[in-house]
């Protein structure tokens, strides 16, 4: 039992960032994150261990996802507004305005990129997988995983940069 409660506090935290990322929503997010753990408690007979439990859980997630969009002809937007409350406590108010633009700008231009390619920057980001679990989840290899991320990495934190200045 204490296991479960370990993968639970170590997973859920990265579901549920996932989530929030793609719908913009605290609630649905909620939601769909407590429907990956449903779906995996009932699905638990059929993981093989070809993957990590947590790739395994990630590709309940997307499908989850997937179905969303589908049902509700799901419209792509970023968040927002992230909520950076207990980041930004020791924060001036400026500081914390600054920040809060930083972010929404990042997630904006995260946002504008290739739909597969945004996953990959939230997966390995928000998912903290590892590029191999990224590339079994996106159908591509642990190579191409690693050199789009880095290509995409280095991209963004050029156009921040040039931003900022």
């Amino acid at each position: 039992m204490e296991e479960l409660e370990q993968i639970y506090r170590d997973i859920h935290p990265k579901l549920f960032t996932f989530f929030y990322l793609k719908t913009a929503n605290t609630a649905l997010a909620e939601d769909f994150t407590q429907d990956v753990f449903y779906e995996a408690s009932k699905s638990l007979h059929r993981f093989n261990g070809q993957s990590t439990l947590s790739t395994w859980m990630f590709a309940i997630a997307r499908n989850l996802l997937k179905k969303h969009y589908r049902s509700k002809k799901y419209e792509k937007a970023l968040v927002e507004k992230l909520e950076i409350e207990p980041i930004t406590a020791s924060l001036t108010p400026e500081q914390q305005i600054e920040l809060k633009e930083d972010i929404q700008s990042l997630l904006m231009k995260i946002g504008k990129l290739d739909p597969h390619l945004s996953e990959i920057i939230l997966l390995r980001i928000y998912g903290d997988l590892s590029f191999k679990e990224i590339g079994e989840l996106t159908g591509k290899s642990e190579n191409y995983t690693r050199v789009a991320f880095h290509r995409l990495k280095n991209k963004l934190q050029k156009e921040m940069r040039d931003l900022n200045e």
